[in-house]
């Protein structure tokens, strides 16, 4: 069996794609918190400081990053840190045949800190797998990761998240109801399940790409249309309240070009159930 490094694999992403390769691959994990999937080894490093790990892998999944959009704008020099010489510790130290980065659709505007950090880091990525240890790779940019199959959303700047976090308080805020993008006033976004992110990755494992491949499905839903999706998916009802925009937000994020590692699994309905969270 080959051998896996996911590096965040204690993450939303991380945890659902160790319960899916864990089967047929031996898994190993890297993070600095306990995992929710137990891998074959796990091992407690912070890509922010050079790690030091002997084994070589048959393929590297970089997850760990920095991903609160509003937040890198408070403190961009750590989402630089983190993000890109954090990549750069992993491409330096650990040896693999195989180099899967995970990066977003944030990196194509580069409107925040975020995206900034995380466009370096896929040039780095293509430089250094390509001129100074040749080996296979492949750049995912994940645009709207929703959904789940038993793992609750980690990032709490995403849209996920504050859906699921107003069942209880009774209030979902949308930050910017005047943009001129849409009819209802609201960002638009391509949403993709996170489990179709975690069957692309998979795919990438056996075929890398060596290029960016671009997760999306080219079908733009505004957040006010996906709050009440939601809303009538897990027949449940709170407040929604306009809030102003946020830093670094991008008034429409919708793919052109679906990449071929993007397999439409679920519906939109699909995405938006959290049943298996909700009922815990």
């Amino acid at each position: 069996m080959k051998k896996i490094l996911i590096t965040g694999n204690s993450g939303y992403i991380g945890s659902h794609l160790s319960k899916m390769l864990k089967d047929e691959y031996i898994v190993c994990g890297m993070d600095i918190v306990q995992p929710q999937v137990q891998p074959q080894i796990h091992y407690y490093n912070d890509i922010r400081r050079p790690v030091d790990i002997a084994e070589e892998f048959d393929c590297v999944i970089h997850l760990a990053a920095l991903v609160n959009v509003g937040e890198s704008e408070q403190i961009p020099i750590q989402y630089y840190i983190t993000n890109l010489n954090g990549t750069m510790n992993i491409l330096n130290k650990i040896k693999t045949k195989n180099f899967v980065f995970a990066s977003t659709g944030a990196a194509e505007g580069c409107s925040s800190a975020y995206g900034i950090s995380k466009r370096a880091a896929e040039d780095v990525v293509r430089e250094y797998c390509t001129q100074h240890r040749p080996i296979p790779y492949t750049i995912f940019r994940f645009y709207n990761v929703i959904g789940s199959e038993g793992f609750e959303p980690t990032n709490p700047d995403g849209l996920m998240s504050n859906l699921i976090k107003a069942v209880d308080t009774g209030t979902f805020t949308i930050h910017g109801t005047d943009y001129d993008v849409s009819n209802d006033g609201t960002c638009v976004r391509d949403y993709v399940h996170v489990m179709e992110i975690c069957d692309a990755i998979k795919t990438a494992i056996e075929k890398p790409s060596n290029s960016v491949e671009c997760l999306g499905h080219g079908v733009g839903y505004t957040v006010r249309e996906m709050v009440t999706m939601f809303q009538q998916v897990n027949d449940v009802d709170f407040l929604i309240s306009s809030g102003p925009r946020r830093k670094g937000d991008l008034p429409s994020s919708v793919l052109e070009d679906v990449s071929p590692y993007m397999r439409n699994l679920y519906t939109m309905e699909q995405l938006l159930s959290v049943s298996t969270i909700m009922s815990k």
